[in-house]
């Protein structure tokens, strides 16, 4: 039997989210784009949605405008803002997702002067560099309202009123943040919010970018004029009912997810930090409740995640994106810690399917592993 446990990568479709699909998988099959029976069908199931992912963030269904992922709405929201604008800076923290960070790369190429924000030891951005930044110009901030290998929450909200203090727009990707911790969009300040489906119990393939309806986009997809214009292609139907019926579930479920999750990270920091030479990164800052990244001094982080995956155990060394590159996390080293502290890296995320007694036996491996290993390094 396997134990998943990496459910900052994706997260197991919801049974009600797939009833939810169904029926537009097996028979309504009008585009929304249409004016018949079948076209008015499609089009009420999609504005549903539209309401169903506002009601999760706190924000109006004509904000909502929907992608094919959450890496295409980074990338609509960074592009769309700077592609519409002359070349100026853009200011991208230093723990930003692949999808920001390699973004923003790209925009360096076009002309863009990127500039990174540093974060301190316990992974949160440093509102007085942010400030310092702000004060040479800039045009746009992205910071991500939750890590996603830490689990360290941003402050989102200081960070837009710096920004907006200097009329700079500001981005957030919330991707790792909704549906475990409540999202309020407008309380937030941002003007640009990234969601995606699949990390809240929803299908693949599907994101949404919310948007202050007073900033100018360039779109990346064009034809058809779908998504008010800011993302052509017909919808994909099934994919944003499921997106919505899993942000309804998620709101209805918020508190009881939080706080059963939250008692396993607890259970399994407390008896990680009785094994010798644990670090848990981040363990001082206020953190997603179902994150725990931590390192033992003297492992491999990817070499402990194949051992526990031996042993039936999914868990990861850091982003998904990333896990087969070899290289350290650039989260890690962004908070000071060095490649060999960065390279012992294993993320454990846990998810409402999980119990006290996958965290035991997670446990119980890591013990037996490190066990097993400074036997052998005895004998030799």
């Amino acid at each position: 039997m396997s134990i998943f446990l990496d459910h900052n990568a994706t997260t197991p479709l919801a049974p009600r989210v797939l009833d939810a699909m169904l029926p537009l998988l097996r028979g309504t099959h009008g585009n929304p784009a249409s004016v018949h029976r079948f076209g008015r069908e499609a089009r009420a199931a999609l504005d549903r949605a539209r309401e169903q992912v506002a009601a999760l963030v706190n924000a109006q269904a004509p904000q909502v405008i929907f992608t094919g992922g959450g890496t295409e709405a980074d990338n609509l929201a960074l592009r769309g803002v700077c592609r519409d604008v002359p070349h100026g800076r853009l200011l991208v923290s230093s723990i930003e997702h692949a999808a920001v960070q390699e973004t923003a790369e790209a925009l360096s190429k076009d002309g863009w002067t990127v500039e990174r924000i540093p974060v301190d030891g316990e992974c949160r951005v440093d509102l007085h560099a942010l400030e310092k930044l702000l004060d040479g110009g800039a045009r746009l901030v992205s910071v991500m309202l939750a890590n996603n290998e830490t689990g360290a929450i941003q402050d989102v909200h200081a960070a837009a009123g710096l920004a907006h203090a200097r009329g700079v727009l500001l981005h957030t990707d919330a991707i790792q943040a909704a549906g475990k911790m409540p999202v309020d969009f407008t309380a937030l300040g941002a003007d640009l919010m990234t969601l995606s489906a699949h990390k809240l119990n929803g299908p693949r393939g599907v994101g949404a970018l919310i948007r202050n309806r007073r900033v100018d986009l360039v779109p990346q997809i064009t034809g058809g004029g779908q998504e008010q214009g800011l993302r052509g292609g017909t919808e994909n139907l099934a994919g944003i009912v499921g997106f919505g019926a899993a942000a309804e579930l998620a709101r209805a479920e918020l508190d009881a997810r939080s706080s059963q999750v939250r008692a396993l990270r607890a259970r399994l920091e407390a008896q990680l930090k009785k094994l010798s030479g644990v670090r848990i990164f981040a363990e001082h800052a206020d953190r997603l409740p179902n994150t725990v990244q931590f390192g033992i001094a003297g492992y491999a982080g990817e070499w402990l995640v194949m051992e526990l995956d031996r042993r039936g155990f999914a868990v990861s060394s850091g982003s998904a994106c990333h896990s087969a590159s070899g290289r350290p996390s650039h989260v890690l080293l962004a908070m000071g810690c060095d490649e060999a502290v960065a390279r012992s890296a294993v993320r454990v995320s846990l998810g409402v399917e999980n119990s006290a007694a996958d965290v035991d036996g997670l446990l119980a491996a890591l013990g037996e592993i490190t066990v097993r290993r400074r036997g052998a390094v005895a004998l030799a």
